[in-house]
Order: structure tokens, then C-alpha cells, then sequence
């Protein structure tokens, strides 16, 4: 009897990890794209209220909850803001799930999407002058945690925007 209770129960769960691999295929787990992506008065939006984002621009809302969480270093500049702005769009291009949904001279606008679940990230890359370097910001769409992905993420990047060629 324990046997056919271990063999439902394995075939149980078998059955709920496909159902959740065609749920992100069908993608159910996308979540909602932001409504104001882009930069407002020099500023990308702050870091979300969980941890499961990062952005350079964490120090400019001291009272935010996810201030030290978030914090990342700016990008720095190759060249100037434009040049490294498309050698980044180059950058992002070649990474697995990305797609650049706007690329302006000054501001580069992605979505990372996971190929086997089908979660989406956004990442915002934005040029900017008084500080002379890549302002990032990158988020998790759903979840309160994202385990470090947006900041490896943005690592990898600025490690691949940094190498020469």
C-alpha cells in the first residue's frame, strides 16, 4: 500500500511540474509590462518594494525600503553615451530571452524573458550626463524575490560591455 501511495504521489507531482512548464509556455507567468518605463525629471523609477530589483539610482530615495537591497553601480562609459548605448543594445541583443523593445540614442529599454517558465524582467539603461555614465535598472515583473538574477544579470553585462572588441 505505501508503495502505490509513493508511486501516485510521484506521478502527482510529475503531473504538476508539466502543468507549470505549459502554464509559463503559455505564459501565464509573463506578468504585466510596466505602464512608465523612461526616465522622468533625471531619474529611472526607484527600486520595487521586494527584493527582486536593481537599480543605480537606489541612493536618490533615501527612505525606500529596498534602498540597500537594490543598489548597483552605474554602467561606465565606453566611449560617449550614445556609442556605449549602442554598444550595450549589441550587448543585450546577444543575451539569451532578450528583446530591446526601445532604443533611443540616450535610453535603451529590454525584456529578459526565462526560456523555460516564460518570466519576463525589465531592464532600463539611460544615459546620463551629469554623472557621465549608464544609469540601470533592471526588475522582476512577479515575485517578491528574484534571487539575484536582475543583479547577475546586470553584472554579466557590464562585464560584456567592458571586454575589449
Amino acid at each position: 500500500m505505501l508503495m502505490k501511495t509513493l508511486i501516485w504521489m510521484c506521478g502527482g507531482l510529475v503531473l504538476l511540474a508539466v502543468l507549470v512548464l505549459v502554464l509559463g509556455q503559455l505564459g501565464l507567468f509573463k506578468g504585466t509590462e510596466p505602464k512608465n518605463p523612461g526616465v522622468r525629471d533625471g531619474r529611472l523609477k526607484p527600486p520595487s518594494r521586494t527584493p527582486n530589483s536593481v537599480s543605480s539610482q537606489a541612493t536618490l530615495y533615501p527612505e525606500h525600503e529596498m534602498r540597500d537591497y537594490a543598489s548597483i553601480a552605474p554602467l561606465a562609459l565606453r566611449g560617449d553615451g550614445a556609442a556605449t548605448l549602442a554598444r550595450l543594445r549589441t550587448v543585450v541583443q546577444g543575451m539569451p530571452g532578450a528583446k530591446i523593445v526601445k532604443a533611443e540614442p540616450d535610453y535603451l529599454y529590454a525584456q529578459f524573458t526565462t526560456r523555460a517558465l516564460g518570466f519576463v524582467d525589465d531592464a532600463e539603461f539611460w544615459f546620463d550626463p551629469a554623472a557621465g555614465a549608464i544609469q540601470v535598472r533592471s526588475a522582476s515583473r512577479l515575485g517578491r524575490k528574484d534571487f539575484g538574477v536582475n543583479r547577475a544579470r546586470i553584472e554579466s553585462i557590464r562585464a560584456r560591455l567592458a571586454a575589449p572588441g
